[in-house]
């Protein structure tokens, strides 16, 4: 770098912030981020639940007419992903200029306003314009989530609030779950059942946006735009909650790392610091939503190809999402034990292995256990993934960075429901796994040659040390 690396004030809140233990306060402050998460999840996992519901009011069928049709359900999938894809990549940076609160804040509205209008939308153009639109709240929500918890919470526990936010933000998976197999047989006040389902979301959304107002400002992004003073004020109120909390004397903060002071922009993350990470992430988000979507949202589709009937698949794929919300719960042993690069891959593997023994699985029993151990890669691969690339880049850019290389994700999926169609259609469901299974093995070849640690490192410090050297030691100012 060409600037001179100096203790700032934002490394400074780093030390203070890392030093804190993980009280109730802390506690509440993740758990109101994640709500935000919450309906995100909902609104994305829709996809597969409310499928059925569609195909039955003949708004989109379960394969398209040619690769690119606008009537199939891989149309729908798409529309999300443009949106999701539009909002990652152009508009997350809003959140470096106007900080973590507020975009995560007005995001949320977005999403709400855009998905209630879809839920009264009669054609399949109608349905995914306002599905896009939707995506696009969504996307700068997502990427907003992770890189307020990454600021907020100290190093040794970011992977247990990663593994808890997730375990929050996918609650709504069996809960999208059961409302679809409740509702979609039905048509309450002449709606269809499916129309029910997303309404809830959207409405339930507002709700949790006045809950949300509670929340303070990232300290961290604070004294990175020069606010100092108020960095001060929002990290000394946590400080101080905290100090009731622990009935005692906060411990001293450590000397803060050395960091480059400048204003971030868009193009330092190619430059010869970043553009390993940028690259490495952008490839492994192109690829791992392969494997996690392939299977999330097409998990009814999937059963219905194998020809069990609507209902059974609803109930099915209920049961299945239970491990969404619990393994996360289960994975805080382990989160900041295991370095986080390894849990990606791990779990990617794991992806690849149960998804090509789902694919050949008849019988009820072994889909359901197998498809639950599905999930629970699926699930892992998520927490771990959003917390590992939040790591990667100085608060200066994060919400940029993680935006551009997560935005990737999102658009591979744009077209990965095509290809899932066409593929289910000419090969069958042993076909659609191969698949997953090929892009899964891109995921950890990218990551376990090119990924830099991150566990127990100080963002500052891990901003510091360059890919293709892990054990370089940072700069610590005394």
């Amino acid at each position: 770098m060409a600037s001179t690396l100096i203790a700032t004030p934002a490394a400074e809140i780093t030390a203070r912030l890392d030093r804190l233990p993980m009280t109730r306060h802390m506690w509440m402050l993740v758990l109101l981020i994640s709500l935000g998460g919450w309906f995100d999840t909902y609104a994305i996992f829709l996809t597969g639940s409310i499928a059925p519901g569609m195909f039955a009011d003949k708004i989109f069928t379960p394969t398209t007419v040619s690769l690119f049709g606008f009537t199939g359900l891989a149309s729908f999938i798409a529309a999300l992903f443009t949106g999701l894809f539009i909002g990652t990549m152009f508009f997350t940076r809003a959140a470096d200029r106007f900080g973590r609160r507020t975009v995560f804040t007005y995001s949320l509205v977005w999403y709400c306003v855009a998905t209630l209008i879809m839920a009264f939308q009669t054609t399949a153009g109608g349905i995914n314009l306002w599905r896009m639109i939707a995506g696009i709240g969504i996307g700068v929500e997502l990427v907003t989530v992770d890189t307020f918890i990454s600021e907020l919470v100290p190093k040794r526990a970011r992977g247990r609030t990663f593994a808890v936010q997730q375990s929050i933000g996918f609650i709504p998976v069996p809960v999208v779950g059961l409302l679809a197999w409740l509702l979609n047989p039905t048509a309450p006040l002449g709606l269809s059942g499916w129309r029910w389902v997303v309404i809830i979301g959207s409405v339930g959304a507002l709700i949790v946006w006045f809950v949300r107002l509670k929340l303070p400002e990232s300290p961290r992004w604070l004294a990175q735009q020069g606010r100092v003073a108020e960095a001060d004020k929002v990290m000394s109120a946590i400080e101080a909650r905290v100090a009731r909390e622990c009935g005692g004397t906060l411990p001293l903060p450590d000397a803060p790392v050395a960091e480059d002071p400048r204003k971030g922009t868009l193009a330092e993350i190619f430059n010869p610091t970043y553009r390993g990470r940028t690259i490495m992430l952008s490839v492994a988000n192109f690829c791992q939503t392969i494997g996690f979507y392939g299977f999330a949202n097409w998990v009814p589709t999937l059963l219905i190809a194998k020809g069990i009937h609507v209902s059974q698949t609803l109930e099915y794929s209920f049961i299945i999402a239970f491990a969404y919300p619990l393994f996360p719960l289960v994975s805080t042993l382990f989160a900041d034990r295991i370095e986080r690069k390894w849990q990606v891959c791990l779990s990617c593997i794991g992806i690849a292995a149960f998804g090509i023994a789902f694919s050949f699985q008849t019988e009820a029993v072994p889909l359901i256990i197998i498809g639950t151990f599905q999930t629970m890669m699926n699930a892992w691969l998520s927490f771990s993934a959003h917390n590992y690339q939040a790591e990667l880049f100085p608060t200066r850019i994060r919400a940029t960075a993680v935006g551009f290389v997560y935005s990737w994700s999102r658009f591979s999926t744009i077209f990965t429901g095509f290809f899932i169609a066409a593929i289910l259609q000419h090969f069958g469901v042993p076909g659609v796994f191969m698949f997953v299974a090929s892009a899964m093995a891109v995921v950890v070849l990218s990551i376990a040659m090119w990924g830099p640690r991150t566990n127990h490192r100080s963002l500052e410090e891990i901003a510091l040390v360059a890919p293709m050297q892990p054990e370089a030691v940072p700069v610590r100012v005394r």
